[in-house]
């Protein structure tokens, strides 16, 4: 292993205008370490996705048996993470069904607290996520990164403004935090380094002297840690380009795997990605390759907004939006397309998943070491229900935090959301009396 005193210090490999995090390696992080000590261990980590208009709540199910979890149909896709996966039956925020109101007094799946009908000056508390920005922020160049696929669009309902459906995080109770849906921009996010200079030619390109410097002084582990992350970046930089539409032949010249020692790619124009699963894709990638670089250690991704009417064009034989298919008013059709629909969202979720299990930092993943939370504001999208939510938990909190289990609070009168919130904070280091309507957090341990 190396002992190269620069690597003590080393967190990023730099380039004209751009600064790309590194991931945790152990020739790092060992360094300076007290002779007979493990190095400090990976930090953890807090991402959230939300996705719209609910679920088929028949398909939505899990239970335990003599061998922990068994998923049902729509969680079907998450059988290789079930030894890091918590399903819970029952939670919800009281606050959702006093009022007027079928969707948006339901987005405050982060807050607890009362959405207030208006449609000017709004509020709905400072979600969790920010929360644990603020404090663990400093850490890092981003606090956050809070991005989404669609923006908002406003009209107003039952007295309330439609832009309670295009945001889930919010930096103050009346201050949503800043949206990016632009893959981009999200992506520019990861590596900017305060010049604000201009940018055409590939990341790699640009710290690809930097690398090399670098690859000679790690461990052979490490090294082939340094290409593969590269590799990824590289790929995600592909994806960018190809979802602008690229021609099939410049498709095809893309078809080759890279190395540390080959950068030539330029960096990809701007503007959305034609296919939303192309688009849902590149922003898990996003988030996934922020937490890995540790440019931020807490992530929000609204996969749709609520009342969204995505489409995925590879789900043959359904044409209908998810809002639409939500209102399935009990037919058949409607409700299997609806229930392909959920399924199709928790399969992508379990891709990044997948990555994540794969990025090994020491001796456990970076799954293992983050809590990643899936979660909609919404049970059954057709009656508006906000008597339980849909919530998923992914992760070990860094080894804290007990999978393949199933937590069923349905019938415990003390079954707020906000418990969860509060058990998550506290692994976060934000330890708080209380959150949102909850006083005590749920035991994951």
């Amino acid at each position: 292993m190396s002992t190269h005193p620069s690597l003590s210090r080393r967190k990023f490999l730099r380039g004209a205008g751009v600064a790309l995090g590194l991931p945790w390696m152990e020739s790092i992080s060992s360094f300076g370490a007290t002779v007979g000590k493990k190095a400090p261990p990976a930090p953890r980590r807090f991402a959230t996705v939300f996705f719209g208009n609910g679920v088929n709540p028949a398909h939505w199910t899990a239970e335990d048996s003599a061998n922990g979890l068994t998923l049902g149909k729509t969680l079907s896709p998450l059988q290789a993470h079930r030894s890091r996966l918590n399903v819970f039956k029952g939670l919800w925020n009281p606050t959702t069904v006093e009022g007027p109101g079928g969707h948006y007094p339901k987005m405050n799946v982060l807050s607890g607290l009362r959405v207030k009908q208006t449609t000017t000056d709004v509020e709905i508390g400072t979600t969790v996520d920010q929360l644990i920005a603020a404090r663990v922020g400093r850490h890092t160049p981003l606090s956050s990164l809070v991005i989404g696929t669609e923006g908002p669009h406003y009209s107003t309902d039952s007295g309330f403004t439609s832009i309670y459906s295009a945001y889930v995080s919010w930096s103050t109770p009346t201050t949503p935090a800043p949206k990016e849906i632009y893959p981009q921009q999200a992506f520019d996010q990861l590596f900017e380094d305060g010049s604000k200079r201009q940018r055409d030619r590939s990341i790699l390109d640009l710290v690809l002297q930097d690398a090399k410097s670098l690859d000679r002084r790690l461990s052979q582990s490490d090294s082939q840690k340094l290409d593969e992350y590269l590799t990824s970046v590289r790929e995600l930089e592909q994806r960018l380009e190809k979802a602008e539409k690229l021609s099939q032949a410049e498709t095809d010249a893309l078809a080759w795997k890279p190395t540390i020692t080959q950068a030539t790619f330029a960096r990809p124009e701007a503007g959305l990605p034609a296919n939303s699963e192309d688009h849902i894709r590149l922003m898990l990638d996003i988030l996934v390759l922020a937490l890995q670089m540790d440019r931020t250690r807490v992530a929000t991704l609204m996969l749709s907004n609520d009342l969204s009417g995505v489409v995925f064009p590879s789900l043959q034989g359904i044409s209908a939006g998810s809002h639409e298919l939500s209102h399935h008013a009990g037919d058949a059709t409607r409700l299997d397309h609806y229930q392909r629909v959920n399924q199709h969202f928790v399969q992508l979720w379990s891709e990044a998943l997948d990555k994540m299990a794969r990025t090994m930092e020491g001796e456990r993943s970076l799954l293992d070491n983050s809590m990643f939370l899936m979660l909609s504001s919404l049970m059954d999208g057709n009656a508006h229900d906000s008597r339980q939510l849909p919530v998923l938990l992914a992760g070990g909190g860094g080894g804290t935090i007990r999978g393949n289990r199933y937590h069923d609070l349905s019938g415990q009168e003390n079954r707020k959301l906000c418990r969860l919130h509060l058990a998550l904070m506290d692994r976060m280091g934000v330890h708080m009396d209380h959150f949102g309507d909850a006083e005590n957090a749920i035991d994951l341990s």
